[in-house]
């Protein structure tokens, strides 16, 4: 497993059909391009994941949230776009922009502007939004440390991002963009 540094690096990994472990708000998260049907695949199979449940996706910048902002009424848009306090996972609906592998049963997206710094850096040498789920097996806490994620995953990934974790309590809180409906505190 590699420990890599450079946001340019992983962000070819990720191109290339990869999947990284990186540090989020609270926990450590695996990742991918959303867009990569066989990479997405990786991730459930790596968690045991059905894919009926859906993943979440994170941004590191506004115009990364375009498309789904577009999509979306300006009062619910700029819900998305805004920062909180507390890292928030917004439920858009969607149909048309996301793919059926990271919606699963749904007719909508969790999305996630973080603003965790190196997120936001890898993000941006990405050039998009990547797949934010969190480094565990079904049934396993989320890996808290680079030594957890070496213990649950080995060299199923493909690189380890070197930074740090955030400072949240816990991982994002999950609402409703439209509703505001809380569906995970």
């Amino acid at each position: 497993m590699r420990l890599i540094t450079s946001e340019t690096e992983l962000a070819n990994i990720i191109r290339e059909g990869g999947i990284i472990a990186y540090p989020t708000e609270a926990v450590w998260g695996l990742g991918c391009d959303p867009f990569n049907e066989s990479a997405v695949r990786r991730i459930l199979s790596l968690k045991s994941r059905p894919e009926s449940k859906g993943l979440i996706l994170v941004a590191g910048a506004q115009a990364e949230l375009l498309p789904w902002c577009n999509a979306l009424d300006n009062d619910s848009a700029q819900r998305l776009i805004s920062q909180n306090q507390i890292p928030t996972s917004w439920v858009v609906p969607d149909t048309t922009i996301t793919p059926t592998w990271i919606r699963g049963d749904h007719q909508s997206v969790a999305i996630r502007l973080s603003q965790h710094k190196p997120v936001q850096r890898l993000c941006a040498a990405f050039q998009g939004v990547i797949v934010s789920t969190s480094a565990n097996p079904a049934g396993l806490p989320p890996a808290m440390s680079v030594e957890e994620v070496c213990a649950y995953f080995g060299d199923k990934v493909d690189a380890i991002f070197n930074a740090s974790l955030g400072e949240a309590a816990q991982p994002s809180q999950v609402r409703d963009i439209l509703t505001d409906t809380l569906f995970r505190a």
